[in-house]
């Protein structure tokens, strides 16, 4: 059964009239909330972008996602108060670099609160695509103007419109369970393998409104 962590009423009591348990309980901490956010696995990219004064600004984010493909936005969450979000609201773009299974050594340093904005890109290759820095050598890259910001909690969700985009081959360095991996793919399925029940067959689409497929990006 599900944990709820449900603050205890203590002997005898009742709730109030009205209490509504799903709206009005505190739910769980944060320590129970972080241990559900660990078991999530989730590509590993960089954000970049250039500070009013031009000066490159860039952190590691694993807390991206598509958004919409028609127009195309992604979404990313940035730490509040953070050198980076700061750029990406004064300059209004910003890229992402989604890192290979080689870059490890990248995420790290991008990650590292010790590390100033300018030792973090020191050493990197770093190339400017439409006047945002973008690190070379990612799997995948795309430079975005700023669509939408908002706060939530101790982050700020950052919807951005993509304006270019380059997707390369390789495979993805991944974060769960606080740690890196990288992407190993199934085996394939054995003969022996129990086929899909054939009690509840799916039934075809209607001719008229032809199947929605879902988005290859992760997007809901």
């Amino acid at each position: 059964m599900a944990d709820l962590a449900l603050a205890p009423l203590g002997p005898g009591a009742t709730p109030a009239a009205g209490w509504d348990t799903l709206r009005d309980e505190p739910g769980p901490d944060a320590v129970r909330c972080l241990a559900l956010y660990t078991r999530l696995a989730a590509g590993v990219t960089v954000v970049t972008a250039l500070d009013a004064a031009g000066r490159p600004a860039g952190m590691t984010v694993s807390a991206l996602t598509s958004v919409s493909a028609r127009p195309p936005l992604l979404l990313a969450c940035l730490r509040a108060g953070s050198q980076t979000l700061t750029a990406v609201r004064e300059r209004g773009a910003f890229a992402v670099s989604f890192l290979s299974e080689r870059q490890r050594g990248v995420a790290e340093r991008f990650a590292d609160p010790a590390l100033s904005p300018a030792a973090r890109f020191a050493g990197v290759p770093v190339r400017q695509v439409l006047g945002v820095p973008v690190l070379s050598g990612a799997l995948a890259w795309s430079v975005c103007l700023v669509e939408d910001v908002r706060r939530y909690g101790d982050h700020d969700a950052v919807v951005g419109r993509v304006r270019a985009v380059e997707a390369g081959a390789g495979r993805p360095l991944l974060w769960h369970d606080r740690t890196f991996h990288a992407l190993v793919p199934l085996p394939p399925r054995t003969a022996s393998a129990s086929p899909p029940s054939q009690a509840s067959p799916v039934p075809a689409p209607s001719q008229a409104e032809p199947a929605s497929l879902p988005s290859q990006g992760g997007g809901s």
